[in-house]
């Protein structure tokens, strides 16, 4: 005859015990999620965590160059007539956020809502008449002085 060391009630509590204590154990080895960058043209989007984020803190001096010259994992394709809408985390959008084209600054001041719609043609002119085939559009986080985040897409003109 067995005996039951724990009657059927003590045994569920060890059971949600134990449930709980492996789910705070596996939630404090996840990094917490970047905030989120979209870019939108038609019904196409593409979203991307930023490639340098340093939990909200200024991106180290050293590092924003190498940040700023990462290629885009992402790319949408667009027509010259589309428009381009960039979202961005409230969380972004409350510090500021810049548009950078080739690694350089596009615009002189930081943008503070979360959306904003921008045609096709402003990213493919050229000052040598031939317009490129794909550029780089990076999204810049800046508390003024300083870079917090930067999140890459590449642009592809439709052929």
């Amino acid at each position: 005859m067995t005996v039951a060391f724990f009657s059927g009630s003590r045994r569920r509590a060890a059971a949600a015990l134990g449930a709980v204590s492996a789910g705070l154990l596996v939630l404090t080895a996840c990094e917490k999620p970047t905030p989120i960058a979209t870019v939108t043209v038609g019904s196409e989007s593409i979203n991307s965590e930023a490639s340098c984020y340093n939990d909200g803190d200024p991106i180290k001096e050293s590092d924003v160059q190498k940040c700023l010259n990462k290629k885009a994992e992402k790319s949408i394709t667009v027509a010259m007539d589309d428009k381009i809408r960039f979202g961005v985390d409230p969380s972004i959008a409350d510090n500021g956020w810049t548009i950078f084209l080739g690694g350089q600054q596009a615009e002189p001041e930081p943008y503070k809502k979360t959306y904003r719609t921008i045609p096709a043609s402003a990213f493919f002119s050229s000052q040598t008449g031939e317009a490129p085939d794909e550029t780089q559009v990076t999204i810049v986080e800046n508390t003024g002085k300083t870079l917090t985040g930067i999140w890459h897409f590449k642009l592809k003109k439709e052929s």
